[in-house]
């Protein structure tokens, strides 16, 4: 399998809606990076729809060891986690939770129904957000003498690494997040400079 360097997710919060037959549904898609994110927004969102019948919902997050999970919330089974879900994957994104909040309104609407508006509403508040690409990335400290400061920041600049933090005491530290697609790359280059310590 390939290693994953980089994914979608959404940056805002929106949220799509579809009415059939008197049912109304209401769909909420938000940024979230673990469960404890997924418990607060649905905490938050069950408290604001605190009438509604069903809330069901599906979400996906952690790009490199997937964490993902989808419910019908009292639906019949597959009707409305499911073609959530399959909204997250259609779009290809994650890290990101897609809730759909079900007032009924006296009619059924049957297996095929229920699959379309809960598949309806969700792709509504997916076209309603940003959908941006981000890089798997982590943080890394670069240790040198004073002397090595030239050849440190011309490989942060020819590699457009983005500096976290610089600390100039006795000897200088650099901060920089290195994405994952340019770790071999630049770990090979900064190893060439005698005395640089990559931690």
């Amino acid at each position: 399998m390939d290693e994953v360097t980089e994914y979608l997710t959404v940056t805002l919060k929106s949220e799509g809606i579809f009415k059939d037959k008197g049912s109304k549904f209401i769909a909420k898609a938000c940024h979230v990076e673990n469960l404890e994110d997924v418990k607060k927004e649905m905490d938050s969102i069950r408290k604001e729809y605190y009438d509604a019948r069903h809330h069901c919902y599906a979400y996906r997050f952690n790009p490199e060891d997937e964490v993902s999970r989808s419910s019908d919330d009292g639906e019949p089974s597959g009707t409305a986690g499911k073609p959530i879900m399959n909204q997250l994957l259609s779009y290809g994104i994650t890290n990101t939770l897609l809730v759909v909040v079900r007032y009924f309104g006296g009619t059924k609407l049957g297996v095929s129904g229920l699959i379309k508006a809960y598949k309806s509403a969700a792709k509504d508040a997916l076209e309603k957000n940003k959908i941006i690409k981000k890089y798997i990335s982590s943080e890394v400290i670069l240790s040198f003498e004073y002397p090595l400061m030239n050849s440190v920041m011309r490989i942060i600049k020819e590699e457009k690494l983005r500096i976290l933090k610089q600390d100039f005491d006795s000897n200088c530290k650099i901060y920089i997040e290195l994405k994952k697609n340019q770790e071999k790359i630049t770990r090979k280059k900064i190893d060439k400079i005698r005395g640089v310590i990559i931690k």
